[in-house]
């Protein structure tokens, strides 16, 4: 079972897209992972056995409905396999960048089963539209039936 990624880092990626993935997140992913397009304005980092377990749900929604289509083009058309180099970086290619919007400041965030990069501007404003209150977390708890 993979380890559980969690945390906030900012970085900053190089002239060259390269992105130094934190210690604590290297030791969930494992020197080799996967990078694909998130539903938000981030890219998703997978450890290949998370990544398999994702492709496997996706796989299993069939091919009979466009939008099953639409949702296997969407993450597999943009997943590209990962490695860190001796320094504890990675590449993240042009297109995901763009696609983005990360120039050069980031925000690396372990969520659960994968970690997330964000351009430090997504970032700032997603968490402007984050609850602002516990009330608000509690309630999403309870529709969520998330024992806490």
């Amino acid at each position: 079972m993979s380890k559980s990624l969690r945390g906030k880092f900012y970085h900053s990626v190089d002239n060259k897209g390269r992105l130094i993935i934190p210690a604590k997140l290297r030791d969930g992913l494992g020197t080799d992972f996967v990078m694909s397009r998130g539903l938000e304005t981030c890219i998703c980092l997978y450890s290949e056995e998370e990544w398999d377990k994702f492709t496997e749900r996706l796989n299993g929604l069939g091919n009979s409905k466009m939008s099953n289509r639409k949702l296997k083009r969407f993450f597999q058309s943009s997943a590209v396999d990962c490695s860190i180099d001796s320094q504890g970086r990675t590449v993240i290619p042009a297109e995901l960048r763009e696609d983005v919007g990360i120039d050069k400041d980031v925000v690396i965030i372990g969520n659960g089963e994968k970690a997330e990069i964000w351009s430090a501007e997504a970032w700032k404003n997603t968490r402007m539209e984050a609850p602002e209150t516990r009330e608000e977390i509690q309630q999403m708890l309870e529709d969520s039936d998330l024992d806490f």
